[in-house]
């Protein structure tokens, strides 16, 4: 038998990563939580029949090189590399001058503001066949929205994930009061399964009480086949999904979870305007899944640039669903369409509030 010891932050963080390496062959042989430095570290050692690790022979000196150069993520570093150099090469061709007035001054706006110069060279090759093209059309197809509401996202659960302290607990708030003012009668449930946070757990409970919303805490895999076998008691269901941390990932987490099946789920990537580009690329790389459908931003009144709004629909495929800015739960909230996104994009002006009143308890 091998035998390996996996820790983490989080059981859910620990129990996909052993779902990655072992699949549904492991077998648990320890579950324990430990304190290190302060903070609360579980620790899972698991056993694989069958897959006992060879005896590695001793390590040449050419051999601990070569290992290293070949583990380095200068793969990455080296094509981003590659791909600047082929920008800058192919950039003093794209001559703006052959653009009409209007065009020019929008794309030489998008560069100031952050967009990054693949995105303006497709938008350059699109625009320069014909000088009377508006450039909003071909900017909608590059950087799509699509409102939050029933009819555009009709899935009964719908979890938002991201990493740590972009705004998902309070965004799963403000959406449930949201439905709840729309749909009085609506069945509602929120649900953490963020167990490495207690604060935001604690405080979605809170709200659920104030709200007359249920709650539900999901710590196990047989927690959140409990609330599919539910799901025919509400109408919608919110999930609080927690940060993935080290190599963890989106798609494995939900196949631990058993959400990567037929269930009717979206997964929606919650960002803020404000991270640096390589960090956009491994959100992406580390939240990849079938199961993700839009893109949230968050916090957008903290932002003095909006380019990473068009980069990230451009990288990702996925459209812009909502937009959510200031600090409260009323008037901070409103689904993304695109006079408001390209209102933001280009004036910087904040979409109009969509208010939302609380419950008589709150």
């Amino acid at each position: 038998m091998r035998v390996k010891t996996f820790r983490g932050s989080s059981t859910a963080t620990v129990f996909a990563e052993i779902k990655a390496e072992f699949g549904d062959s492991a077998v648990i042989l320890s579950n324990k939580s430990v304190e290190e430095s302060g903070r609360k570290i579980h620790e899972i050692m698991v056993g694989v029949e069958g897959q006992e690790a060879p005896v590695q022979p001793q390590a040449t000196r050419d051999d601990v090189i070569g290992e290293a150069m070949n583990n380095i993520p200068e793969w990455n570093q080296e094509w981003n590399q590659i791909k600047g150099h082929m920008m800058a090469l192919l950039k003093p061709q794209m001559n703006l001058n052959l653009l009409a007035p209007r065009q020019r001054l929008a794309l030489e706006y998008l560069e100031r503001e952050g967009v990054e110069g693949k995105v303006i060279m497709s938008l350059f090759h699109e625009l320069r066949q014909d000088a009377s093209k508006a450039i909003l059309p071909v900017l909608e197809t590059i950087a799509p929205v699509c409102p939050f509401d029933n009819e555009n996202w009709p899935q009964k659960f719908h979890a938002l994930a991201g990493p740590h302290g972009v705004g998902k607990t309070s965004t799963i708030i403000r959406l449930a009061l949201r439905e709840k003012k729309a749909n009085p009668g609506a069945r509602i449930c929120v649900a953490s399964a963020d167990q490495g946070q207690g604060k935001g757990r604690l405080v979605l409970r809170h709200y659920a009480d104030l709200s007359g919303l249920e709650f539900r805490d999901l710590a196990t895999r047989e927690d959140f086949a409990t609330l599919m076998g539910e799901s025919h008691n509400f109408d919608k269901v919110f999930i609080d999904l927690p940060g993935l941390s080290g190599n963890a990932e989106l798609d494995a987490w939900l196949g631990v979870c058993g959400l990567n099946g037929a269930c009717d789920l979206a997964v929606h990537l919650v960002l803020n305007p404000y991270f640096a580009p390589a960090q956009y690329t491994a959100f992406l790389k580390k939240y990849k899944s079938v199961k993700l459908k839009s893109l949230i931003w968050t916090k957008l009144d903290e932002s003095c640039a909006y380019g990473a709004l068009v980069n990230m629909s451009h990288e990702s495929g996925l459209p812009v669903s909502l937009l959510s800015y200031g600090s409260g739960l009323r008037n901070s909230l409103k689904s993304a369409v695109a006079k408001d996104f390209w209102r933001l994009i280009f004036k910087h002006q904040l979409p109009k509030n969509e208010k939302i009143e609380f419950a008589k308890a709150v």
